[in-house]
């Protein structure tokens, strides 16, 4: 089984580029594949969950060429012009793609199957295809999860619903169905949940309005293709911004890194902790806001994290729980039930992890509470024991403990790490530039 082998480091600091955003590179490739025309996409993340969608729209007969590193042409068929696929859609681990794409295909003229890795096959989807259901889509599961199969020529109508939790993803996939529906589709949050579709729907000339919680859109004969720039992932500066406010030695700036403000709900976090993080340089990519961070070593306060920055971070909070392990006191997490239905349950899984190397833990109903250093303890000292974690296949529990050895006081063994490929594939040349002591074992 591939692993990491992490040795004491004590300092992180350099100036690099974060790969691209795996959200926004999902959905370049869906909607240039139902737009008309050419949409050339560059800074594309040559991921492995993102690969396995621009697989799954090739076998729906969309023309997809690379013509540079993270640069690709789709050539698109139309909203009515993707063709059935003569086998099941394998996704991968992309729990995201398996989301939209159940949106986008119950739509479509013709049946068909969504099916993914062991991890995937395990996750929720009928939180997806219950809404669906109601707008007259035709979706079996299997007990809520995957094998997701779709039926075709169903007669989709535009609904008003109200989402029970607050979920990107969902709302992403009764927008794409609403492409195909008669009449408008009106989506309300209870939270404000990250709003790229919204934005490059808009970008390929269908008219959505957000405001106050409620997202409405109104389908369009056609989506006309475009270029698109896509800006490095938050997400995945995540965990740079975390190594370098507990560890930062000259600092760390990260560049290109897009920052829509329905993403960065750990920025707010890091500041309310005491983190000296700052944005320069802003700049768009296309519909998104772009910046680069710069990050300064600070001494980080353990805080009850307000819940309505938990939408806004919900990626972030395996990273996080490293941060608050090195913070003063105590560091409590509410109002994130969301975080046990991710690659794994990330609240059981952190908690794991962080026993295993020494830091006190509870685990809670919809949080955790982390206790991390006395107020008497020296700037810089080793936090985390050294030991061996099980990542349990989730990518960025794996990034995170990685992380974690910035402040350890021995080598740390992270196993079944292969799945950091399908978000991250660079990260262990870019930790080891940042100056991580990593390496990937095979």
């Amino acid at each position: 089984m591939p692993h990491y082998i992490t040795q004491p480091a004590g300092r992180a600091g350099g100036d690099f580029r974060i790969p691209g955003d795996k959200s926004i590179s999902h959905r370049a490739l869906m909607l240039g594949s139902i737009a008309e025309g050419t949409t050339e996409v560059r800074g594309f993340l040559e991921s492995e969950d993102c690969l396995a969608t621009m697989k799954a729209m090739r076998t729906m007969g969309v023309r997809i060429e690379q013509f540079a590193p993270g640069a690709l042409r789709v050539y698109g068929v139309g909203l009515r012009g993707l063709r059935q696929p003569g086998r099941a859609l394998d996704l991968g681990n992309s729990g995201t793609a398996m989301r939209l794409m159940t949106g986008l295909l119950s739509g479509q003229t013709f049946d068909s199957e969504l099916i993914g890795d062991a991890s995937l096959m395990k996750r929720p989807m009928e939180r997806v295809a219950a809404p669906l259901r109601l707008m007259g889509a035709r979706i079996d599961t299997d007990q809520g999860r995957p094998p997701v199969r779709i039926g075709g020529a169903a007669a989709l109508q535009g609904i008003r619903y109200t989402l029970p939790v607050a979920s990107a993803q969902v709302k992403s996939a009764i927008l794409l169905a609403g492409l195909y529906a008669q009449g408008a589709t009106m989506l309300i949050e209870p939270g404000i949940t990250r709003d790229h579709t919204e934005r490059m729907l808009q970008s390929f000339g269908c008219p959505v309005q957000a405001a106050h919680g409620e997202v409405h859109m109104t389908p369009v004969e056609r989506l006309v293709a475009r270029s698109l720039e896509v800006p490095g992932d938050f997400s995945s500066a995540a965990f740079f911004m975390v190594a370098g406010s507990i560890a930062a030695g000259n600092g760390l700036t990260l560049r290109g890194v897009g920052v829509n403000p329905t993403r960065t709900g750990l920025l707010d976090i890091l500041a309310l902790m005491g983190a000296d993080l700052r944005l320069i340089n802003h700049r768009s990519a296309g519909a998104e806001p772009v910046a680069d961070i710069e990050v300064r070593p600070s001494r980080l306060q353990g805080i009850h994290v307000p819940e309505h920055l938990v939408p806004l971070a919900i990626d972030e909070f395996p990273a996080l729980f490293i941060a608050a392990a090195c913070a003063q006191g105590e560091t409590r997490v509410t109002g994130a039930e969301e975080l046990r239905v991710k690659e794994s349950d990330r609240i059981a899984v952190m908690a794991e992890g962080l026993t295993a190397l020494g830091v006190s833990c509870e685990v809670l109903p919809d949080g955790i509470r982390i206790q991390g250093r006395p107020a008497e303890a020296p700037a810089g000292e080793a936090v985390f024991a050294g030991g061996t974690i099980d990542s349990h296949g989730d990518h960025r529990i794996a990034m995170a403990f990685a992380v974690a050895s910035l402040r350890a006081n021995a080598a740390i063994r992270i196993d079944d790490v292969a799945n950091v490929a399908t978000s991250f594939p660079d990260f262990p040349a870019i930790a080891t530039a940042a100056g991580l002591h990593l390496r990937a074992v095979p």
